[in-house]
């Protein structure tokens, strides 16, 4: 569907002349920017990096739960979703892109999602719906990084010492504590070996899981393969639905033009061959585990594939395989918690640092370390009191990852570039909007149910 309707970046109609040696004729003159975008959104990255900078923001731990969505819904309409997420994201985000680098070319680079609405649809839209919406998904993102990074320590944990009484808020704040370090990585662009390393270790995990799942399906010890949907005709088609926000969420960002932001001008075609970094991981890794996954334990999936490895009553794969497998997801979290603290941190560095004195002044270093550090504590605080925050990811999934990663792009674009009304690719765009409306609220439904379902077992603090 991407090489069928989206325009490559030559051949969008872009008034020239506005660039010169790196710099905008208009607004924001570089010289001009505010401390956030001028110390956390330095403009000096290679399309290399936007690539390592996508692939952490997108493929994530998360994904160890496609086989879980699958069990949901079933081959068909499983891969179905799988394949036309993947194909709608790209789509979108690439149109995200092209309306960026159009604003660059006529004088307006926007260096935010926030400045993107405030620019093109009005100022109530960055203001009251985008700014709020985009800190709420990353900011969550952040707590559920820190929630899974402190799960998995405990899985460490666990499987030396079956019988130890250490507490899961524990491990979550030893976990909060590798984040507190990392999140003082002064910029974006500084992470950008970090997210190298993050890329590395999520096609390693990944293989860990596609291996494990053919190991077990494939030994005495396989539980029986059954791929049928369990449950009532509402229990099924609800279930579906959250499948489908579970899959959506998998694939949202939330921060694409933070992360073209980080490009070095001119940005025109950079982005296109990060997103192509970033989907030859989210297509190997994605696919192979989703689908090995749910092969190897059908309708019995749970959550996280790595948790049908530890079987019902012994680990069905080797203590080594475990420990190597979750050392790799832990690692891999701690660099996408600090890539989604990446808003935050530019709304602090715009609120308190002053642009006029250098980045690693006493006067701007003392209020971003405080203000970093706080927001890592709360995070964490937050995470140790809600071990089921993986329910309202669910509802962000719904609420707010579908509307700003899959309908927003194209109004953007619709609203930016006016393509007629005949053309294909305004009625692509129109149709994946209503498509993705009606989503966001059987989706959200789903997910609201799902919350109250569990809620008898919510309390705060839970080892769970």
């Amino acid at each position: 569907m991407g090489t069928a309707v989206v325009p490559s970046s030559m051949e969008v109609s872009i008034p020239l002349g506005d660039q010169k040696d790196g710099s905008f004729v208009g607004r924001p003159n570089p010289k001009g920017l505010d401390a956030g975008a001028l110390f956390v959104l330095k403009s000096q990255g290679s399309w290399w990096h936007c690539g390592y900078h996508l692939t952490t923001s997108i493929v994530a731990p998360v994904l160890l739960s496609i086989p879980f969505a699958m069990s949901l819904l079933g081959w068909v309409a499983g891969t179905m979703c799988l394949a036309v997420g993947a194909a709608v994201t790209f789509y979108s985000y690439n149109l995200l892109s092209l309306v960026l680098e159009q604003q660059a070319h006529l004088g307006q680079r926007q260096l935010r999602f926030r400045d993107m609405a405030h620019d093109i649809l009005g100022p109530a839209w960055g203001k009251y719906f985008v700014g709020p919406l985009q800190f709420a998904i990353c900011y969550g993102a952040v707590v559920a990084c820190t929630l899974l990074g402190g799960q998995s320590l405990k899985f460490i944990y666990l499987l030396y010492r079956p019988d130890g009484k250490m507490q899961l808020y524990q491990f979550i704040s030893m976990f909060g504590g590798l984040t507190l370090f990392l999140a003082q990585l002064p910029s974006f662009h500084s992470l950008r070996h970090i997210n190298l390393v993050s890329l590395v270790l999520c096609l390693a995990y990944s293989a860990c899981a596609l291996g494990g799942s053919i190991n077990v399906g494939n030994s005495a010890n396989a539980p029986p393969k059954d791929y049928s949907l369990v449950g009532s005709r509402v229990d099924r088609l609800l279930g579906a639905f959250n499948g489908i926000s579970i899959i959506s969420t998998t694939y949202a960002s939330g921060i694409i033009p933070e992360i073209q932001a980080t490009l070095a001008p001119p940005v025109k075609g950079k982005m296109f061959k990060g997103l192509s970094v970033c989907y030859s991981v989210i297509v190997t890794t994605y696919f192979s585990v989703g689908i090995s996954g749910y092969w190897a334990f059908g309708n019995q999936s749970k959550g996280t594939v790595l948790t049908n490895f530890m079987g019902e009553t012994k680990p069905l794969l080797p203590t080594w395989f475990l420990l190597m497998t979750n050392i790799f997801c832990l690692l891999q979290l701690s660099a996408v918690a600090v890539v989604y603290m990446q808003p935050t941190n530019e709304r602090f560095e715009k609120k308190l640092a002053d642009p006029k004195m250098d980045q690693f002044s006493a006067r701007n270093v003392v209020p971003r370390l405080i203000a970093r550090s706080l927001s890592v504590v709360v995070a964490t605080t937050v995470a140790t009191m809600l071990p089921f925050f993986g329910d309202i990811m669910a509802l962000f999934g719904a609420f707010g990852c579908i509307p700003i990663d899959f309908i927003l792009p194209m109004v953007l674009y619709n609203v930016a570039f006016k393509p007629s009304k005949r053309s294909l690719i305004f009625w692509v765009n129109t149709t994946i909007i209503a498509v993705f409306s009606v989503l966001v609220v059987i989706g959200g439904v789903a997910s609201v149910r799902q919350i109250a379902i569990d809620a008898k077992a919510y309390r705060l603090f839970a080892n769970v």
